[in-house]
């Protein structure tokens, strides 16, 4: 039996579900007929989530029995781990406060965290010796899990700045707002990039020397904006980088994540132009009618569920593997950095919450503050620093 065919159909099953399910709530939000009917549009959301759900977790199986180990190995695998457990997170959470407005909002956040993912190598590959541990499936699981749930937060927050802010003048809140759903926005640009560059079959080889001084060859399937260190152009190809990049940044990444801001950039403008108003001040009226007290305790109550798991997974689980890997619990490498920063994030937003009273507006931006550090940490930390994760 093909295992890995079978996970890939049911990922696909997974998204088109996803994507169905959004509809769904947004008929929930917009049907004005009777509550009755809003409640039928959210019944058949939720139940078209779970399927989807379940879909994720039989594809979670089925590539765990291909590949003989978890998989969240790599960046296409834990990225997609990460965008089934946001959605398990908002299935709970649902059945807690039975909001609809969640649904509209946290599951295209998933989908957009998935068609990430999938531009990525799906291949399976075996691990290397440094993950070939029980650690790999502890450590990394319950650190996205951790993230999941902390992400639903986010999403609540988001919700509460789009009510709140005042949308009818330009002001810095506002600015803000449109940038955060420009940066949802240039997810879809790197799908979209990525996809365009390899239907052209782009490709461009450089040497280069790395951080201990050797050299190696890289290959860019993107026009090269800018190079790896002290690079030379190898395969002939007339388009050179307009700059080289230290070696402690992954050029080649970082080209990627360049292309992506701009294609996003295309295609924040395209929606404003077809909209003829600020993507938020589009979105208001959807939110109109939405409990904002609500909001703040599913936000709050996000990050009170999430935060400890994160922090068993990301910090305590981390430490006792890296000991075990490297003989010293911490190294300063960049990914241990921002877990840590990622760790007091959280914990000085428990704090204000609860000692200084930081509720409403305030605790909504501390939301989308902290999954701007956990996608900095995703995208940023993995792709373009080099370090001993760069694996991922």
């Amino acid at each position: 039996m093909d295992y890995a065919s079978i996970s890939s159909n049911l990922l696909y099953v997974a998204f088109i579900a996803y994507l169905v399910a959004t509809f769904f709530f947004g008929g929930a939000i917009r049907d004005k007929r009777s509550a009755q009917k809003k409640t039928k549009w959210a019944t058949f959301g939720i139940a078209v989530t779970i399927i989807g759900f379940i879909a994720q977790i039989g594809y979670f199986i089925t590539r765990w029995i291909a590949s003989g180990h978890a998989p969240v190995s790599n960046l296409f695998e834990f990225t997609t781990f990460f965008g089934m457990m946001l959605v398990g997170a908002f299935i709970v959470i649902y059945f807690i406060y039975r909001l609809s407005m969640l649904g509209l909002f946290a599951l295209p956040v998933a989908l957009l965290i998935i068609a990430y993912a999938s531009m990525f190598p799906t291949e399976i590959t075996p691990l290397i010796p440094a993950l070939q541990t029980n650690w790999l499936h502890i450590h990394v699981t319950t650190a996205a899990t951790g993230e999941a749930v902390l992400s639903i937060s986010f999403v609540a927050g988001l919700i509460y700045l789009i009510k709140t802010i005042d949308q009818s003048k330009r002001n810095k809140k506002a600015f803000w707002l449109e940038f955060i759903l420009y940066t949802l926005i240039s997810t879809l640009g790197f799908v979209a990039v990525t996809l365009a560059f390899n239907a052209a079959h782009y490709e461009s080889s450089f040497n280069w020397v790395n951080k201990s001084g050797e050299q190696e060859q890289v290959v860019y399937h993107m026009v090269p904006l800018v190079g790896p260190h002290q690079s030379e152009w190898t395969d002939g190809n007339d388009i050179q980088p307009l700059i080289d990049m230290p070696a402690i940044i992954n050029a080649k990444k970082l080209n990627t994540v360049i292309w992506s801001l701009a294609g996003g950039f295309v295609l924040y403008w395209l929606i404003r132009f077809i909209l003829w108003k600020r993507i938020g001040a589009a979105l208001q009226p959807l939110v109109k009618q939405v409990n904002s007290d609500l909001l703040d305790e599913v936000s709050y109550r996000a990050v009170a569920i999430g935060f400890p798991i994160f922090t068993l997974g990301a910090l305590i689980f981390a430490m006792i593997w890296a000991q075990m890997a490297w003989t010293r619990f911490w190294g300063w490498d960049p990914k241990e950095v921002w877990a840590l920063i990622t760790f007091l994030f959280y914990a000085a937003f428990l704090h204000l919450r609860l000692s200084k009273g930081w509720h409403g507006e305030k605790s909504a931006w501390l939301a989308v503050g902290g999954f701007a550090i956990i996608m900095f940490n995703l995208v940023a930390v993995n792709l373009v620093i080099a370090g001993l994760h760069s694996y991922a």
